[in-house]
């Protein structure tokens, strides 16, 4: 994600300027009952079922995601008509209980139900705000799976986050754009809408003849009938929710393939064709750049996506295809930006957050990948990166600790900048081999999984045999500026 000073909003990768109705039973105007005995929800005698939990308890977003259950696959299918605003879906999610549950939660932001289902029998369904309440005819039993069926219509709403600004799905032009970070997934489909319970995803996606829809994934092909055409793409790394998106619209489409994997690139006709087209063009040059530095390329796709809508000033890291608002080339070729967001496909996407708290784990890294991206294609070394950094950077960077910003900070150039100094002063400190060598030990030992802060240093104190924490203390917990390191 790329930061823009001028500006934060919700689903900000980086933003410009990068220095830095219908319902069926139990509706939620009829609220079910929910079971919550063994007597009352199974024929399993002794069991206690219990509502599962209204979020993870993540500390700065305690609502977001659910509980006592882990998704393994998304099968999301939708039909969007931009002239009525109007989107119509099914969602198919299959998952296994983590508890004996009476009923389950998934994210769902303004659309309405009309039905659902939970291993083909019918569920009652309620709501509460953004909460899709499922109770199965039947308890769910810890440690098995089940797959819930949920169809559902309405006018997409984005999300207003009172402190970061409006992310979500976005009503454009020409089609719409599903965006954002911290959440954005579910206002277009029902979700477990929290980086911690990854999963695999389908998507089909139905939209009117002549205009693309961009989502995540390997492109499975596309097929038109009447005057509807449908879209299908599948990613089959585990992927935290935030980083889904459906672009639709009118793009210039490039597809190739490189070592193996498809290419597909989508820059809108917004735009003559230029700066942007180039710049999405170099993706698999900086990508192979990127597999020196931290290992295997984690994704069996390539892709960009540029798109021009003023209410999108960032470029998001969406998995696999990157989003990247139009304003990043208008000076020109940008690789910089298309740097910062292919490396969280590593940092960020392939290993992902397990908590908000830690987002200088993704920024903080693709912050550094830019300056050795920048050295390696001729412009300043990172070791110069990092002294622009620390003599010019405001009293606000050094007195918010980029290991625990706060919500109101999560996308604060402390998180951003200060991130790639930690990395810079990481190096360092234990020398290049060891250094590079950690990031790719990071990279491999984490993959599709999720990571915290403390593993990180961890590893980082086992491979390079030094005692870290002072370093860390400093520069990620402080509140004034740490002593500047030696030089590399």
């Amino acid at each position: 994600m790329t930061l823009s000073r001028r500006v934060l909003r919700a689903g900000t990768g980086l933003l410009l300027g990068g220095t830095l109705g219908l319902t069926g039973c139990g509706s939620a105007d009829d609220p079910a009952p929910e079971p919550t005995t063994a007597a009352a929800a199974s024929p399993s005698g002794g069991r206690q079922f219990k509502p599962g939990a209204a979020g993870v308890g993540d500390a700065y977003f305690p609502t977001y995601g659910n509980g006592g259950y882990d998704v393994s696959r998304y099968t999301v299918k939708v039909r969007y008509d931009p002239e009525r605003d109007r989107l119509t879906g099914t969602t198919t999610v299959q998952a296994a209980a983590t508890g004996d549950l009476s009923s389950f939660n998934l994210d769902l932001a303004g659309l309405s139900v009309r039905s659902v289902t939970v291993d083909g029998a019918p569920a009652r369904h309620s709501r509460k705000d953004d909460e899709l309440v499922v109770t199965p005819a039947t308890g769910l039993i810890a440690g098995n799976g089940f797959v819930a069926e949920i169809a559902y219509e309405g006018e997409p709403q984005p999300l207003r986050n009172e402190t970061l600004g409006v992310g979500g799905f976005l009503h454009t032009d020409d089609g719409a754009i599903a965006l954002g970070q911290p959440e954005s997934a579910s206002t277009w489909f029902p979700v477990n809408d929290h980086p911690s319970d990854k999963a695999t995803y389908d998507f089909e996606i139905t939209v009117p003849k002549g205009l693309a829809a961009v989502s995540n994934g390997v492109p499975a092909g596309r097929s038109t009938a009447g005057d509807w055409t449908t879209w299908k793409w599948s990613e089959r790394s585990p992927m935290a929710s935030y980083l889904s998106t459906v672009v639709i619209g009118k793009f210039r489409i490039t597809e190739g393939e490189h070592k193996g994997r498809p290419v597909f690139h989508a820059v809108t006709t917004g735009l003559p064709e230029g700066a942007a087209d180039r710049s999405i063009a170099d993706t698999v040059e900086v990508a192979d750049y990127l597999e020196t530095v931290f290992g295997p390329y984690p994704f069996g796709s390539y892709g960009g996506v540029v798109i021009s809508d003023a209410r999108i000033r960032y470029a998001l890291e969406t998995q696999s295809r990157p989003v990247y608002s139009a304003g990043f080339f208008s000076g020109g070729d940008n690789t910089g930006v298309v740097a910062h967001e292919l490396a969280h496909q590593w940092f960020g996407n392939s290993v992902s957050l397990a908590r908000w708290q830690d987002i200088w784990l993704n920024e903080g890294l693709a912050t550094y990948a830019e300056w050795l991206w920048a050295e390696h294609d001729g412009g300043r070394t990172a070791q110069q990166a990092f002294d622009a950094r620390y003599a010019g950077s405001s009293g606000q960077v050094w007195r918010t600790p980029p290991g625990d910003p706060g919500v109101a900070n999560l996308f604060s150039e402390s998180v951003y900048q200060r991130g790639g100094m930690t990395v810079h002063a990481l190096r360092v400190a234990v020398g290049d081999k060891k250094f590079f060598e950690i990031l790719k030990a990071w990279a491999a030992q984490k993959r599709d999984a999720n990571a915290t802060t403390a593993e990180f240093v961890a590893l980082a104190e086992r491979i390079s045999g030094k005692q870290l924490d002072g370093l860390f203390d400093a520069w990620l917990r402080g509140t004034e500026r740490p002593a500047r390191p030696a030089r590399l």
